[in-house]
């Protein structure tokens, strides 16, 4: 019965950002323009939460997998959207459609194998080491793109510019509730139970016969995908992006997310990627004192509401024992 309610909640999701999506010549660009960047934030949050939450890890580098899908999703549409589109049948919104959901792909899943790439070795590590490993492979993909030749495919420091704007209302929020969906069945399906046992006591669940580096790495990729996923739907949307744009601070910004929301409650970390992205806009005119009012507002959480926004059923059964 609860799959089949999901499953509901999914469909009607598509169906309302496909209405949205077609009235939106009706809302004003820059609310249209903070929405959009609201479901970016719930996509990349929701995926994070998937590692930090559910699997209990200490991810700093989720905006590397942005950044991989980011770029790989843009290249493609660069140098072969022309092509595709003609293949497809010519400009319409079925070729180009179709050519931008093959880039989203092919960025998501260029995403999912760094993911696998990083987490095969390093998710044998725990806590502060395995922080310190994704925030290395952050600066390493943001190094390695900001020092490739300038008239290569990622185009160097400058970055890529011209990207083709075809992220709109659709595209987001379908990607944003397919990946809630998604999460979601995994986290309440027998994988759940493995990511449970790897977040509450790892080496109780080995000792029980679980494949702890398993679950970890499932995790680990699966998350990457959704990241890699927002990060073309964002380069798409603003139709140039810089490594500069998914450094370190990127990766904070979805971390405060997680942990402001509650870790491994998805419809808390909705909630704060809902609110910190609005309060980021509200804060536009102070920029420098963006990060000083977010770790405040972080440090505050922590004394006053530990277990962040809406906490997890998990969480509050422990506080009630």
């Amino acid at each position: 019965m609860k799959q089949y309610q999901s499953q509901l909640a999914l469909i009607i999701a598509l169906a309302v950002s496909l209405g949205v999506s077609l009235c939106s010549s009706s809302i004003d660009d820059y609310y249209l323009d903070i929405m959009l960047n609201v479901g970016i934030n719930v996509l990349l949050a929701v995926s994070l939460n998937l590692v930090n939450g559910h699997t209990g890890q200490f991810s700093l580098g989720h905006a590397a997998f942005m950044a991989v899908g980011a770029y790989g999703s843009s290249i493609v549409t660069l140098e072969m959207g022309a092509a595709m589109i003609h293949v497809f049948g010519g400009h319409g919104w079925f070729a180009e459609g179709l050519t931008f959901l093959i880039a989203l792909s092919i960025g998501g899943l260029c995403a999912a194998i760094c993911g696998w790439m990083v987490g095969v070795p390093s998710l044998r590590l725990r806590g502060d080491y395995l922080a310190i490993v994704t925030l290395g492979f952050n600066e390493i993909i943001r190094v390695v793109l900001q020092n490739t030749s300038g008239d290569g495919p990622f185009g160097g420091a400058l970055g890529l510019k011209g990207i083709e704007p075809y992220t709109n209302f659709f595209w987001v929020f379908a990607t944003a509730a397919i990946a809630i969906y998604t999460i979601s069945a995994l986290v309440n399906s027998t994988y759940g139970r493995g990511f449970l046992a790897v977040r509450d006591d790892e080496i109780a669940g080995e000792s029980m016969g679980v494949n702890t580096v398993r679950y970890k790495v499932i995790a680990f990729v699966t998350g990457s995908f959704f990241a890699g996923l927002a990060g073309g739907l964002y380069a798409h949307l603003r139709t140039t992006i810089s490594p500069e744009g998914f450094n370190f601070l990127k990766s904070v910004d979805v971390v405060v997310m997680v942990i402001l929301g509650g870790m491994g409650s998805t419809v808390g970390v909705i909630l704060a990627a809902v609110v910190l992205t609005v309060l980021n806009e509200f804060l536009r005119d102070f920029e420098q004192y963006r990060m000083i009012v977010f770790s405040l507002l972080l440090i505050v959480m922590m004394i006053v509401r530990p277990q962040g926004l809406l906490p997890a059923t998990v969480f509050q059964r422990r506080k009630q024992a």
